[in-house]
């Protein structure tokens, strides 16, 4: 399915949670784009998922999902951050991969890119942000150990990484300061 405009409700909802934040935020929310990606879930069997991102990467997360698809990358849900009221904390507490949620980046005062819709999450529970002491989501401190394997945990080299790596996205897990497992970005 093509990329589509945000229906006029999924706009409400997610300026309403914007809006929350910030009352005039720098995202236009026509720049923005709904799609609906296949997936192999935790449970071997195929679902579909729904992202909101940025209209100029719209096909090409399409793709990337499709590459996982076909590579089998299991991932276990994939649900718009409105499901879980824009909430990061909760998405990621239950293993959600998502895309835009307007919030500021982990410990700092700057817009993350999942602001603007150029930032995915993929299976955060079993591929965590790590920094020093500090691991989101707090369940998953046991896999901020990586060389214990984990169904849809994210290495270097393995299908995830290379689907989004080799068209120019950037990997949070390799960051000299912190590692951010889950975390793939996009600048345009």
């Amino acid at each position: 399915m093509a990329p589509q405009q945000l229906t006029p409700e999924l706009s409400r909802r997610i300026l309403s949670f914007v809006h929350r934040v910030d009352p005039s935020p720098p995202i236009d929310i026509f720049d923005l784009r709904y799609v609906q990606v296949p997936f192999y879930g935790f449970d071997d069997q195929h679902h579909l998922g729904e992202l909101v991102v940025h209209g100029k990467i719209a096909d090409e997360v399409e793709e990337i999902f499709q590459e996982l698809f076909e590579a089998r990358f299991p991932i276990e849900k994939m649900k718009l951050m409105e499901e879980y009221k824009a909430d990061d904390n909760a998405s990621m507490e239950d293993n959600n991969s998502s895309a835009f949620c307007y919030r500021l980046a982990v410990a700092k005062s700057t817009l993350s890119k999942h602001s603007y819709g150029l930032a995915i999450d993929v299976n955060p529970l079993y591929n965590p942000y790590v920094k020093k002491e500090l691991i989101l989501p707090k369940s998953g401190a046991p896999y901020a150990d990586r060389s214990i394997p984990h169904k849809g945990m994210i290495l270097p080299g393995d299908p995830c990484h290379q689907a989004f790596c080799k068209r120019g996205w950037t990997w949070g897990g390799s960051w000299p300061d912190r590692q951010d497992y889950q975390h793939f970005e996009k600048e345009i």
